[in-house]
């Protein structure tokens, strides 16, 4: 009843979610095993839990736990909730990326998670990567997501606006950066607006300034046939793909994700780098002019 008085869209469902949670169990196994006794710590962390989401609170947060490609992410509020819409990126990148035993030096620019880093360097085993990030927190985040994938061995991580403390040439530069314009910021869903951190979703008076800062860079640090590849926000694809070609990166495509909103834009110095782009199966991916 609390929950759907929240407002809550799927509430009896986000209850039995979040009871599973507390049990330690699978919620199907929870339907089948009704009449499990609870006891009296449990029923007040499940009090303690509904009162939490009643708040609008994400349910990431409350579980402390978010599924991300093939991994099983620790999400915090010092990180942005990894969506499965980011999985576009991945799914561009390594089929532009080619072989999967082939040697790949990552950048991840606003790595918050870890989340697309990681899921890249779980499908690529020769691949290594670098994350960066503002936070600390979210820093924390990311390197004990990588130890828990089996993968702090070949993911580094450190502290960085953008390129300031970046040095080096990469294969791929990937980022989902804040793309949310200011003023759009305090009409978000209330989950989102309230608890999510707003460095990780403001991206200035246009939304665009986190793209400006990272290709102001991106060439001078991409190895010959290197590419770029960044997650945009509604109606930003074609504005970044022009911004890409103005910074030395004359060949670019955007990737819509299954909901059909452009979602990625990949850039690079060659047709040949992006020779894969425009032949992914699923979704639809344009070259851009």
């Amino acid at each position: 009843m609390r929950l759907t008085m929240a407002g809550l869209e799927t509430p009896q469902r986000e209850a039995r979610l979040l009871l599973a949670h507390i049990l330690e169990t699978e919620a199907t196994a929870l339907a089948l095993n009704g009449d499990r006794d609870v006891s009296i710590d449990e029923a007040g962390r499940f009090a303690e839990a509904v009162e939490r989401r009643e708040a609008h609170e994400p349910f990431a947060y409350i579980t402390g736990r978010r599924d991300f490609w093939t991994l099983e992410l620790e999400v915090s509020p010092a990180t942005l909730i990894p969506r499965p819409d980011t999985e576009t990126l991945v799914e561009m990148v390594l089929k532009i990326a080619g072989h999967p035993s082939a040697p790949i030096n990552i950048v991840d620019l606003g790595t918050g998670t870890g989340a697309i880093l990681l899921a890249l360097l779980s499908e690529l085993p020769r691949a290594e990567g670098f994350g960066v990030d503002v936070s600390d927190g979210a820093l924390e985040i990311a390197r004990r997501n990588a130890l828990r994938a089996g993968l702090g061995n070949r993911a580094r991580f450190g502290i960085s606006s953008w390129w300031s403390h970046v040095n080096g040439t990469f294969d791929l530069i990937v980022s989902n950066p804040p793309y949310i314009p200011s003023r759009e910021i305090a009409g978000l869903d209330a989950d989102v607006r309230d608890f999510e951190p707003h460095l990780a979703l403001d991206g200035g008076p246009d939304g665009l300034g986190a793209y400006r800062a990272i290709l102001s860079g991106a060439a001078a640090r991409l190895s010959e046939n290197g590419v770029v590849v960044v997650e945009v926000g509604a109606g930003q694809a074609g504005d970044v793909a022009a911004m890409m070609r103005a910074s030395s990166l004359p060949f670019t495509a955007i990737r819509a994700d299954l909901g059909g909103h452009e979602r990625v834009v990949a850039g690079a110095r060659s047709a040949q780098a992006l020779r894969d782009a425009a032949h992914f199966p699923v979704g639809r991916t344009r070259e851009t002019d």
